[in-house]
Order: C-alpha cells, then structure tokens, then sequence
C-alpha cells in the first residue's frame, strides 16, 4: 500500500538550541549582573592558573598571568585565526567558502569583543 502521507522529515539532533551553552550563558550573565557598576571587570578577574590546552596536550596555559595580558594574547591568537581563515577562503569553492567566511566573521566579532574589553579598560575614566 501506498502511503498519502509522507514521514515528516527527520531534524536533525544538533539543529536545535545546545543547553550547554544556554547554561554558559545564564552563568555568565548571574556573574555579570553581581558586579559593582563601578568595578572594572579586567580588574576583578583572577589570574590564570595552568590549565592544559587540550587533553592529553603538550601545552597548558601558565599559571600567574594576569587578565589583561591574557586578553591581549587571546586577541593576537584571534587576529592569526582571521589571517589564516581569510588565505584560505581564497582557495575554497561552494559550501567550504561560505563556511569558512562564517568562520571568519566570528572570529572578527570574537577578537572585537576582547579588544573592546581592552580599551575600555584602557581608557575608563576615573571615578574620582
């Protein structure tokens, strides 16, 4: 027998909203809303303690940096990403470049976030 209908289709698992990073964000958000309006974020951050890049890595962050030398790294490594996904999207064809201009772009935002982290902290008036 023929159906009339057919089977809706299958959606797939990772389409839908990721809770991981629904929670992530609702913490930083709680983190956020408790900080004084006067209190520089950069300066409440604690340093960094050593933390391995990846598991199993070679590499681990160091221990001791404070968060405005992080962010400064962060935004370098960032600015790299840019430059080596901008080289090759050049060479990309279809869905790959159009990936990887996603990828880009997301990178860009990211280290735009930090840099402005960066000057506000920078040139935040004093409060006096």
């Amino acid at each position: 027998m023929k159906k009339l209908v057919p089977d809706p289709p299958h959606t797939a698992a990772h389409r839908g909203r990721n809770p991981e990073h629904d929670l992530a964000n609702q913490q930083i958000r709680q983190k956020l809303s408790l900080q004084p309006a006067d209190a520089s974020l950069i300066q409440s951050l604690k340093q960094t303690i050593s933390t391995p890049v990846s598991r199993d890595s070679l590499f681990s962050v160091r221990g001791g940096i404070n968060a405005e030398e992080a962010l400064l790294h962060v935004s370098l490594l960032l600015k790299s990403a840019e430059e080596v996904s901008d080289e090759i999207t050049e060479r990309g064809s279809g869905i790959e470049r159009g990936l990887i201009w996603s990828l880009v772009h997301s990178v860009e935002m990211a280290r735009a976030v930090v840099d402005a982290l960066l000057d506000g902290s920078r040139h935040r008036p004093s409060l006096k």
